[in-house]
């Protein structure tokens, strides 16, 4: 004990941090060998009179360039060179290392063979490398960027059997455009090229820029496409250059080619369309028959079994008979065809009517997809809170089913979730329901007929459901389900569903004693079982610029705006703190407007890297017979897919303590943390390790509240002092990104715990990672399916 005294001073830490921290010391050393090692063991196998390629870089001299220009030019340059070397994490090539300590497996599935084939990758060798090559590459793209007077050089260079190409790239000014001149004479085509040629990428002043006049050429066959030249191509187009003016200026002509086809220069007009509904690419030739067509407004449709009505394809052909051949319709219609979910294939083809006519005949060729089919799903989750369990699911959908496109999808669920372990062993969970969706690709509106103008089918969607919940030993609760509303695209990006009408009713039946005693100690806990009946409307607007699968740099948001009762309160009257309300065949219903918004941003770091952010902010404005949202329309906050650091539902509101800390009572039950209004604040750091294996920082924050007073809940109103209740999580986490699915595991501690008294919410000091009291209450690890967002 005395030894331990004398330390104490000279450390300043206790002894378990102590300990840690020689571990940690430890663990550096060793990392440090085996770094070294790798390193070292990476030049050991290669072969006799061999070097380790490990990759370029390029010199630029170029005094008549600026900074800037010199950055971009080289940048450009080192992407361009081949091959490229074997990669590296922190500077060690960790795949190599992989390939060279498997050595060469005799047996296929062997473990060393699993490793070298999985995780492997073989050298990438100085004789890999075609200096010249390279150094054409480099000059020519040097030239198309208008450095048209340029001398590259490549060279190498070997220390330690580690070899290094170096490219000098010496040149002078860029040359930039002076003039552009659109060659006009007096030809349709020519006159519709001259139209738009204030709207042209080569502009004067700026650089030479090979890329920048193929970019101009597909402009300009863009254009044309949209107005009728069907049988244009980019490659009539030809763009000189004249580099003898002088002062590194280059003079610009556009002009067609004096070989294009007269069918290139000819605006072209749809004549028939015709649609065949049975198409079949085994048997093609029989399904082509244009006989006994029924002619429905401007197309004709071919279908001998009568499957379709022909007003299925109103709204999804955008071409008429007379109407001048356009890109935008051609692909909407193809569009649109494929959103209808009822052929496996489309295909289209235009044919021009012999003769001079510049005319042309438009066939659809449909393939049926099975009017019926059955989808079974099953599910398995594992929560935090020591709840295991499994759904399944089962759908059955009728294509067709009117006979216009009309899709019935009926599913039944069932699913429970067991505690297995932990106080509350035994509190079961189990689900049923029954839901129906019929929708049609269509907006149905009484007496009016109205569509849209991109490439997706509006639809009209009404929906029946009805969904049992049984928490065992606690309460039983039925829902009915309703609605009826429309959704749209505008594009990829933007998506619209608007529900002028959403009923929902949910009715508590079966409530336990012990479930009721828990109520007199926790008055929140009434709200889970609390008669509910909603009526209004929904909107929802949906924008996402990733689009695609690959990262990228850019935004999404997800707002709604939830509305119930605001017609029915009309009646007024209303008024809760009263004690009056406002019933609809017996049962009260709720009153509040709620606005949800989701914004999301991701940018790319680099090649491997994203950053990404969250923002939800939620408001609910409960008034008249209503003093709090309906639990089922409430906020919560917590879990695997929001702060990470706290259990799921189990934070807030405000600064309101968990149940499971105010007492130490045996019978009570841990209500979900439910509140009206919500912000969420989530930042995270995303990288590529190796192979599937990404690795992930991140920093979480937020807080709910209620918008009116509950005095059962102390500190859980929201007020001016919102910004100290907010908690603060922090963790790291890896996924594995199997394609068909990401598996997620995150580990999280608090930082900032909004329950505790003021001044004492930052826990920063606390920390102690060699204390497993303070490891078994603070880390939190989350298992999930996806990315969190």
């Amino acid at each position: 004990m005395t030894g331990r005294k004398k330390l104490k001073p000279r450390t300043n830490l206790p002894m378990t941090n102590q300990a840690s921290v020689l571990k940690i010391f430890y663990y550096l050393i060793a990392c440090s060998i085996i770094m070294g090692a790798a390193a070292c063991s990476n030049t050991k196998y290669l072969p006799a009179g061999e070097s380790l390629y490990v990759g370029s870089s390029v010199k630029i001299d170029a005094p008549k360039l600026n900074k800037k220009q010199r950055n971009n030019l080289k940048a450009a340059l080192v992407t361009l060179t081949r091959p490229k070397p074997n990669s590296a994490i922190l500077g060690l090539r960790i795949k190599l290392f992989a390939y060279n300590i498997a050595g060469h497996p005799k047996k296929k599935h062997s473990p060393a063979a699993w490793v070298k084939r999985k995780f492997g990758e073989p050298p990438i060798l100085l004789s890999d490398l075609n200096l010249n090559k390279n150094v054409k590459v480099l000059s020519s793209d040097i030239e198309n960027k208008g450095y048209f007077q340029d001398e590259v050089k490549g060279d190498t260079t070997i220390k330690n059997r580690r070899a290094t190409a170096v490219y000098s790239v010496r040149t002078n000014d860029q040359y930039t455009i002076k003039e552009v001149h659109f060659q006009a004479d007096s030809t349709e085509l020519s006159a519709a090229i001259d139209s738009v040629k204030s709207e042209s990428l080569l502009k004067p002043g700026d650089p030479f820029n090979l890329e920048v006049i193929k970019a101009e050429r597909i402009r300009i066959d863009n254009y044309l496409k949209e107005n009728g030249f069907y049988y244009f191509n980019p490659d009539f187009l030809i763009i000189r250059a004249d580099t003898n003016k002088g002062n590194h200026e280059v003079n610009m002509y556009v002009d067609v080619k004096r070989g294009t086809p007269k069918d290139g220069k000819k605006i072209f007009t749809i004549n028939d369309v015709y649609v065949f509904t049975q198409y079949s690419l085994s048997a093609a030739g029989s399904d082509t028959n244009k006989t006994n067509a029924s002619f429905y407004k401007g197309y004709y449709v071919i279908d001998k079994r009568q499957v379709y009505k022909p007003r299925l394809f109103e709204q999804a052909l955008q071409f008429s008979k007379g109407d001048t051949y356009n890109r935008t319709d051609h692909n909407q219609s193809l569009n649109r065809l494929i959103n209808l979910n009822l052929f496996k294939f489309v295909k289209n083809r235009f044919e021009e009517i012999p003769g001079d006519s510049a005319k042309l005949n438009t066939f659809y060729y449909l393939t049926p997809l099975p009017r019926q089919s059955l989808r079974f799903e099953l599910n398995g989750s594992s929560k935090s809170n020591n709840l295991t369990g499994s759904q399944v699911s089962v759908a059955w959908r009728n294509r067709n089913f009117f006979r216009a496109g009309e899709l019935l999808t009926i599913t039944a669920t069932g699913g429970f979730e067991v505690q297995y372990s932990g106080q509350y062993k035994g509190y079961n969970t189990y689900r049923a329901g029954l839901e129906g969706t019929l929708t049609y690709p269509r907006f149905l509106i009484p007496f009016v007929s109205v569509n849209t103008r991109s490439g997706f089918i509006p639809k009209t969607n009404i929906l029946l459901a009805y969904d049992a919940l049984n928490k065992n030993k606690l309460y039983t609760l039925n829902s009915f389900r309703g609605s009826f509303g429309y959704a749209w695209k505008e594009s990829p990006q933007k998506e619209h569903q608007f529900n002028p009408i959403s009923i929902n009713y949910v009715q508590p039946l079966n409530v336990t004693g012990e479930y009721l005693d828990s109520i007199k100690n926790y008055l929140s806990l009434k709200r889970s079982i609390d008669k509910q009946f909603i009526i209004g409307s929904t909107y929802n607007y949906n924008y996402n610029q990733l689009v695609s699968n690959q990262p990228a740099n850019g935004i999404y948001f997800n707002g709604n705006l939830d509305l119930s009762g605001n017609i029915a309160g009309l009646a007024g009257g209303a008024n809760w703190k009263t004690g009056d309300s406002l019933k609809i065949f017996g049962a009260r219903f709720a009153q509040y407007v709620k606005i949800e918004s989701d914004f999301r941003y991701y940018r790319k770091l680099g090649d491997n890297s994203v950053w990404a952010n969250r923002a939800i902010v939620g408001i609910g404005y409960p008034y008249g017979n209503s003093q709090y949202l309906p639990f089922i329309k409430q906020f919560f906050i917590g879990g695997n897919n929001s702060i990470r650091a706290f259990r799921s539902r189990a934070l807030g509101p405000g600064s309101f303590a968990p149940a499971e800390r105010a007492v130490n009572d045996k019978r009570s039950f841990v209500a979900e943390q439910s509140g009206d209004m919500k912000l969420e604040l989530n930042t995270e750091i995303r990288r590529k390790l190796f192979s599937i294996v990404q690795g992930a920082a991140f920093v979480d924050a937020g807080n709910i509240w209620l918008y009116n007073e509950d005095t059962t809940k102390r500190g859980a109103k929201f007020s001016n002092n919102w910004y100290k209740e907010l908690a603060v999580g922090a963790g790291v986490g890896l996924r594995f990104d199997v394609s068909i699915l990401v598996l997620r595991l995150d580990l999280a501690m608090p930082l900032r715990i909004p329950y505790l008294p003021d001044g004492q919410r930052w826990v920063l000091k606390q920390i102690d990672f060699a204390n497993r009291e303070w490891r078994k209450k603070n880390l939190m690890f989350n298992l999930a399916i996806g990315y969190p967002f």
